[in-house]
């Protein structure tokens, strides 16, 4: 514990990803912390969203080259230069992370300090904060937002620890592009990159512990994006992981897989196996706030267990996305001021019903609400239609055979439960169906009260709906 006098302020807030959007022009009178300890802007700025997709945009671009000849162009892949692919992501990043920073420290915003340190909780409502340089500041706030994120989880696996890995926070600025890579999970994040790395021309071994990439998906979705990842990459599902060791720059993996025992040597290992949220390296749970495996818990309108903190985002949310955290930070703003008497109640809260996901991979997909084995599960009356993209106009000019749309109803109510698509733009098509079942339209106005563009793509949605 720091000996310097504890600094007041009438909010503390510890993150600088959707955090650093609450102080606005209704806060100006406010006196406010920001306490950051890594590069201001997030895990979606910095590591997560932005970057990625920016390399995911790329990957494509060298598979549509590769598949050219599929449409009588002849093309070819001459080389990929990784470092221009790089610094073409973080050109652009970088600058705003810097700005961003820079207009927090300056005279735009008087009633603001930014503290750059690892923020820590040691009481009610108070913050130690340990600099780079190893300064102790002590600070305490009326109101404390907890936006800390999540990290990479790192499964425990034998010698894993001891080894020079990768995770989605250090891959993407990598300075060489390595030939082999071993990705440890199958999730999204695996999956993504497993994308970018294997279009980039690196030889990808996927290794996942369940029985295919995507468990969480709707089962026919998971099974398609396995297949076809498998056809790309050496993808090893069943997979128990016996030890990892790396000999110079050379990486071992022992594996047992049904029984069979194998080892796999990669120039890069990539630990994508989920991501833990930050609530026990602040110090939530041993300062009195309930907590749930690091997730901090709130009520619906923010609010931890303790009077004054509140928290929002991946610390505390199971969906850890970008748009549902910005969503909750609109309604948490409203929310300080509703608490402190500056403006009418009542407190907002954020219906997730149907909150949707995109995986940006290579099939792309996208998903909201029920997956069938859910639904099943809860014993509605169902109806189900699956519609393959090579079914639609603008299917048969993409020589599309492996893309489809699989929708979900409730065969009484004829309500769409679930919306599942796998292949290209599926983050686009999905749009229409999220806002269809957010406004409660049934799937008979969804298919029918609209015109859809001949020969578009969206035809594909009109289809599937038509089949319920």
């Amino acid at each position: 514990m720091s000996n310097e006098p504890t600094e007041e302020f009438d909010l503390v807030i510890v993150g600088t990803g959707s955090g650093n959007s609450i102080p606005g022009p209704e806060f100006d009178h406010w006196k406010i912390a920001i306490v950051e300890r890594g590069l201001f802007g997030g895990t979606c700025l910095n590591v997560g969203c932005i970057p990625s997709k920016m390399f995911v945009y790329a990957a494509d671009v060298a598979q549509i080259v590769r598949a050219a000849g599929t449409y009588g162009i002849e093309a070819e892949l001459t080389g990929i230069n990784w470092r221009a692919i790089r610094d073409r992501v973080f050109g652009r990043i970088d600058p705003i992370v810097e700005g961003g920073e820079n207009y927090r420290l300056g005279d735009e915003c008087p009633n603001i300090t930014v503290f750059k340190g690892e923020g820590r909780l040691t009481g009610e409502r108070l913050l130690e904060v340990t600099s780079d340089d190893g300064r102790v500041r002590n600070i305490t706030g009326r109101h404390l937002v907890l936006g800390a994120g999540a990290r990479p989880f790192v499964p425990p696996y034998p010698g894993l620890i001891d080894v020079n890995f990768h995770t989605s926070d250090t891959v993407m600025r990598l300075d060489v592009l390595p030939e082999r890579m071993v990705i440890l999970g199958g999730g999204y994040i695996a999956s993504e990159l497993g994308h970018v790395f294997s279009a980039f021309g690196c030889k990808v071994t996927m290794l996942n512990r369940g029985d295919r990439l995507l468990r969480r998906e709707d089962e026919d979705i998971s099974r398609r994006f396995t297949e076809l990842m498998s056809q790309r990459l050496d993808v090893r599902c069943g997979v128990e992981v016996l030890n990892v060791k790396q000999e110079g720059e050379t990486f071992r993996v022992d594996i047992n897989a049904g029984g069979e025992t194998a080892v796999i040597e990669a120039d890069a290992i990539l630990v994508a196996a989920g991501r833990v949220p930050n609530g026990d390296l602040i110090g939530a749970e041993s300062c009195g706030i309930d907590c749930e495996d690091g997730r901090v818990l709130v009520d619906e309108h923010f609010r931890t267990s303790m009077p004054g903190v509140w928290a929002f985002g991946d610390i505390s949310n199971i969906h850890q996305l970008k748009h549902l955290a910005n969503a909750e930070v609109r309604a948490l703003r409203h929310n300080l001021l509703v608490a402190d008497g500056e403006s009418e109640g009542p407190m907002r809260a954020v219906n997730s019903t149907f909150v949707p996901h995109a995986v940006f991979g290579d099939p792309q997909i996208a998903s909201v609400g029920l997956t069938e084995k859910e639904a099943i599960e809860k014993g509605l009356p169902l109806s189900v239609a699956s519609k393959e993209y090579g079914a639609t106009a603008y299917g048969w000019a993409m020589e599309d055979s492996e893309s489809f749309c699989k929708l979900i109803a409730n065969a009484e109510s004829r309500q769409l439960l679930g919306a599942h698509i796998i292949g290209p733009q599926a983050s686009t098509l999905i749009q229409q169906l999220i806002q269809g079942m957010e406004f409660g339209q049934t799937v008979d106005e969804l298919a029918s009260d609209q015109f859809y563009i001949h020969p578009a793509l969206t035809e594909l949605v009109e289809n599937a709906l038509l089949d319920l």
